[in-house]
């Protein structure tokens, strides 16, 4: 006999944000056809509600509200109940997510959104309490008002919820605009963003502080082709004072997911697998491009130490990445995270205990909520100066401490793992990885290889379609532009670390599938949904980063590395009309097009072209990776080929073309536009081409 009272239809699915609410005793529906289709047959409103499996407040809702018995006999009387997860279901969360912004001016998680049986918003919101509290009404009585007006005032729903709709369309479409495409447009972009970062605690605006990683990018790429010191600088401070705030985990590494004060102290507890993704590719460039020795260290460090967490709680015995973990463990938000002064102390030897509370901000009394959030107010150079103590000393010290608290730590009830799969945010995680490796060939390739294989072998229908989400066996739900942008832009970047043809003929085959599915033929650029997806009210382009870069802007991205590496023509001329459609709020809003103007600036003719004609195994090929990856060269893509290979097996990458070793058996190539210097035969030669 099963332990829960209430079952729902929700018990079917794989997603673990659905699962939570199976045994509510609201008669949830997951977004199916029968939900929809019995919507309309009974003639009943939809109350939408759009959440993912780390977020706080959803499980607060769920606690006061949806476990509710009272409440619940509220919602099924008047509603036909539909649960989403946002992660699984993009393109729902995202229509929704305007209407709610439209209705009242800002938006979150949960969502709550109320819809005709036709999917038209008439209200929406996001957290509702279960009594009247700071202006918003009891979440029962709400829903009683809404479904009586759809009884009895119906008329005025359908008006209001038409006029939502029509807005809603409005908002998702981008329309071409005569604008013309300056090809300084980054440098422009980089040097406004730059104004915006805050000059003594880092990062973007005040609180809360999201780390905004795209952006900083685009700043680094200004700040090298202006040369402003002052510009990487402000870089360089954002990213510190991340590493060294509360945002990221100082015991067992990793990001969360944003700081809720303007100092990076207090996070957001939940840790998400794009952020883990995405900073690293910023702390890799700015390690690249900063002259400052400890800076460099401390970027790299946290890039080992991040990948360090993802391969030890967040990568399945299969290959690929789970998705988040939650902020709460034991019902409680930051409970696995926090530490006090006592504990400390004694887990800790004396001496080392002592040193621990200077180093990482604990106090008898605390820094947050009576508890201590772990984070390094001081640099170490600073405390080693003060304790008459070397700088590698102290290290040393501190990753005994850090060692010992992990290891007691480890005993707390960990917060909950969502372990689906998402492709999408696979392949984020599959670049940052690629790109860390950059021809080493070492343990992070070999983990973007696996999750790679495991998604194309997995995650594909017969017909060579990608699916969005993997669970307990089960792949399923249409990919989205996301997910192929994602996974061809990590592709690449496993053939730039590992010089393997084969990586770049699935980029392209899975571009070929992009376009047959998502290309505007009208307009140019891309729709977040493909032509075989089920018809929502709505059907935009993802214009705009968010939390994460759009898909048309990955998409660019990929499609300009793969237009410098094989030639290919088409896809450089969608790729103009896609640069031409968002040209516009590329100029006007850099914030919200970082990872299009890092495409645009790729795509230039300056960009470097570099080929490396040797074994990958030698010296000098190996020397030549290290001189490559140890310089901030954002416009560059790279290929290799072996000396005995012949032109008919270079396949795809049609860039090696033409170029044989020389006398030496090595050969370096720098060109632009395809067109080529003089081939460097030794090292230093390579070092100047690459400079000029």
């Amino acid at each position: 006999m099963s332990e829960h009272r209430f079952h729902n239809r929700l018990q079917n699915e794989t997603s673990p944000y659905l699962l939570q609410h199976a045994h509510n005793p609201v008669d949830w529906h997951p977004w199916n056809e029968e939900a929809l289709q019995q919507a309309k047959e009974l003639d009943k409103p939809i109350f939408l509600s759009i959440g993912y499996s780390a977020c706080h407040w959803c499980h607060v809702m769920e606690r006061e509200s949806f476990e509710d018995e009272a409440t619940a006999q509220v919602m099924n009387e008047f509603f036909i109940n539909i649960k989403v997860d946002r992660e699984e279901r993009p393109d729902l969360d995202q229509i929704y997510m305007t209407a709610t912004q439209l209705i009242t001016q800002h938006g979150g998680w949960p969502m709550s959104v109320w819809l005709t049986p036709d999917l038209k918003p008439y209200y929406a919101g996001t957290y509702f309490p279960p009594a009247s509290r700071h202006g918003l009404p009891a979440f029962a009585s709400l829903c009683k008002y809404l479904g009586e007006a759809w009884r009895t005032r119906r008329e005025e729903v359908l008006e209001s919820a038409e006029g939502v709709v029509q807005r809603v369309r409005d908002l998702n479409q981008v329309v071409r605009k005569e604008d013309s495409l300056d090809e300084r447009m980054t440098m422009a972009a980089g040097r406004t963003l730059a104004r915006y970062i805050d000059r003594t605690y880092g990062g973007f605006g005040q609180k809360p502080k999201f780390p905004h990683s795209t952006e900083l990018r685009v700043v680094l790429r200004a700040a090298q082709a202006m040369g402003d010191d002052e510009a990487r600088q402000l870089v360089e401070l954002s990213l510190d004072r991340m590493i060294r705030g509360g945002i990221y985990d100082q015991i067992g590494g990793g990001f969360h997911r944003y700081s809720t004060d303007e100092r990076w102290l207090v996070p957001h507890f939940e840790k998400m697998l794009y952020d883990n993704a995405l900073i690293p590719l910023a702390l890799i460039e700015a390690a690249q491009a900063t002259e400052d020795a400890s800076l460099k260290r401390t970027f790299l460090d946290a890039l080992t130490q991040t990948f360090a967490y993802i391969e030890r709680e967040m990568t399945s015995p299969e290959g690929p990445f789970y998705s988040t973990q939650d902020a709460d463990s034991e019902g409680v938000e930051g409970k696995f995270f926090v530490w006090s002064k006592q504990e400390v102390l004694s887990i800790l030897e004396e001496e080392l205990g002592e040193l621990a509370c200077v180093l990482l901000d604990v106090t008898e009394h605390g820094n947050w909520e009576e508890s201590n959030i772990l984070q390094l107010i001081r640099p170490l150079e600073e405390v080693a100066l003060m304790r008459r103590v070397t700088v590698e000393e102290l290290q040393q010290k501190l990753a005994t401490i850090r060692c010992k608290l992990f290891g007691d730590r480890s005993k707390r009830i960990a917060p909950g793992r969502d372990e689906k799969i998402l492709t999408a945010w696979n392949g984020m995680m599959i670049d940052a990885l690629a790109v860390a490796d950059a021809g080493r060939g070492g343990p992070w390739l070999k983990s973007a290889e696996k999750a790679a294989t495991f998604i194309l072998d997995r995650m594909r229908t017969p017909a060579g379609l990608l699916q969005r989400t993997y669970k307990d066996g089960r792949a399923r739900l249409n990919g989205y532009l996301e997910d192929y942008a994602y996974l061809a832009q990590g592709l690449v970047s496993i053939y730039e670390a590992s010089f393997d043809p084969k990586w770049i003929q699935h980029a392209l085959d899975l571009v070929d599938v992009m376009i047959d599915q998502f290309w505007d033929d009208h307009e140019g650029g891309f729709f977040f949904t493909g032509k075989d997806h089920e018809q929502l009210i709505a059907r935009g382009k993802d214009p705009r980063d968010g939390a994460i870069p759009s898909g048309n802007a990955i998409a660019a991205t990929a499609m300009a590395r793969l237009v410098k590496l094989t030639g290919r023509s088409d896809l450089g001329d969608r790729l103009e009309r896609t640069f031409a459609l968002f040209a516009t709020m590329m100029r006007q809003s850099p914030m919200e097009s970082a990872q299009m103007l890092i495409a645009w600036d790729l795509y230039q003719p300056t960009t470097r072209e570099i080929v490396l004609v040797g074994e990958p195994l030698s010296t000098e090929v190996q020397e030549g990776l290290r001189i490559v990856r140890e310089q901030f060269l954002p416009n560059k893509v790279i290929a290799l080929r072996r000396p005995s290979q012949a032109e008919s097996d270079i396949g795809p990458v049609k860039l090696l073309e033409g170029k044989t070793a020389g006398e030496g058996g090595t050969q370096f190539y720098v060109c632009r536009g395809w067109t080529c210097s003089a081939p460097a035969s030794s090292l230093k030669d390579f070092t100047l081409s690459l400079a000029r």
